[in-house]
């Protein structure tokens, strides 16, 4: 078995906080919340799934700070109207066996949901599958303050830190791209002012949190998008982020917006983006983690070995075992077999995955999700009743 030495050792962020080996289970949107914002008994037995699998931390996909642009209606919501009492079973849960949980805090901006949202964005986009209208500028100045406080809520629930979510196409990465970002304000132009936000969000997360709590960020090496956020770009805004307080870049890339490609496509046969990790290493000293494309252990521990990055961000390998991360420590499923289907409809793959953890976190098989067509249908029915809850719910 190759060595995995690398793999296996501990890190130290810079609030002080170890992790116990470098791999984290990255944020995946798991639409298990109960349509109000809150945990339910299956997500929380999800998340001690992967804590007693041997990961160092997981990351909780999109919750949000406000009920008003969720990515989906099974979304968490974590803000002064939240019950922190029934957060804190799943802090306590994914908090196991000396594992940490983080939430990793965003808003969708153009890609709210629109069943329960009105979606705004930094400019307003009238696309064919695409509508938002624009954030004003003191509805940008209130994100800072409105991150920090759910940060600050997310350490009172006993959560093990929190990740600003500026990729992928949602909000913060919105500022960052050129291509939806269209301000003539002090939020647009330049990278220097497409960022500016976001290390404003960092500065008011950090001081609601104090020095000895986790703050990661998720970051794009590009957009893989014409026109949209550049790879020299985001060079500039990693080299800005070793001048704030964070304590986890992690690295990935493309957006959700309708007809982008996925990052997998052209991405290769290893992890996608390592060669931009290589160069943000050249710009920060910063801990740097890397997600997508990582699918055997001899690519998880390369990346590391090599000094690119000090954490790989695994996400559908611990859909399919849980568990990778003690497999791996044992020499077993060095290369896990990854599903395979006939066909793949849009959105087949990704309705495959997120109910595969719903099987995860109830314990039960769900046959029909082999077939890719019937997962899109039942991932739909089940976001027409979170839906359906959402909207009672949030507008009492």
């Amino acid at each position: 078995m190759q060595s995995d030495t690398e793999l296996f050792q501990p890190i130290k962020l810079p609030c002080g906080v170890v992790l116990k080996n470098r791999m984290v289970k990255s944020a995946m949107s798991d639409s298990l919340g109960d349509g109000t914002g809150h945990p339910t008994d299956a997500q929380t037995k999800l998340y001690a799934q992967w804590a007693m699998g041997g990961i160092a931390a997981s990351i909780i996909g999109e919750v949000q700070f406000t009920s008003d642009f969720a990515e989906k209606p099974g979304n968490l919501v974590l803000n002064v109207d939240a019950d922190l009492d029934r957060f804190r079973p799943l802090a306590k849960s994914g908090g196991q066996n000396e594992s940490l949980l983080w939430l990793q805090l965003g808003h969708a901006g153009a890609l709210s949901y629109a069943p329960t949202s009105s979606p705004m964005g930094p400019s307003a986009l009238d696309l064919a599958r695409l509508k938002c209208d624009a954030l004003n500028v003191a509805d940008v100045e209130a994100l800072p303050a409105q991150f920090a406080d759910a940060a600050r809520l997310a350490q009172q629930a006993g959560f093990g830190g929190v990740q600003i979510h500026a990729g992928h196409g949602f909000l913060l990465s919105q500022f960052l791209s050129p291509l939806f970002n269209h301000r003539d304000d002090q939020y647009g132009g330049a990278i220097a002012n497409r960022m500016r936000i976001i290390l404003d969000i960092i500065s008011a997360t950090r001081a609601a949190v104090g020095d000895g709590f986790p703050i990661a960020i998720k970051m794009n090496s590009s957009d893989q998008l014409e026109g949209g956020l550049s790879e020299d770009d985001a060079l500039q805004f990693a080299a800005a982020l070793d001048q704030t307080s964070i304590d986890l870049i992690d690295i990935s890339g493309g957006t959700y917006f309708p007809g982008a490609k996925a990052a997998s496509d052209g991405g290769g046969t290893g992890p996608y983006f390592l060669a931009f990790a290589k160069r943000a290493r050249g710009v920060t000293i910063k801990p740097l983690m890397l997600t997508g494309g990582f699918k055997t252990h001899a690519q998880a521990v390369d990346a590391v070995a090599s000094g690119a990055v000090d954490v790989v961000g695994l996400a559908r390998a611990m859909a399919i075992h849980p568990d990778l991360p003690d497999q791996w420590a044992t020499g077993n499923l060095l290369e896990p077999a990854f599903p395979r289907f006939a066909e793949t409809p849009e959105g087949g793959i990704t309705a495959w995955y997120t109910m595969r953890l719903t099987e995860i976190g109830t314990g039960e098989v769900i046959e029909e999700i082999s077939d890719l067509h019937r997962a899109i249908e039942m991932y739909e029915e089940r976001d027409a009743q979170r839906t359906a809850v959402w909207l009672e719910h949030f507008n009492e």
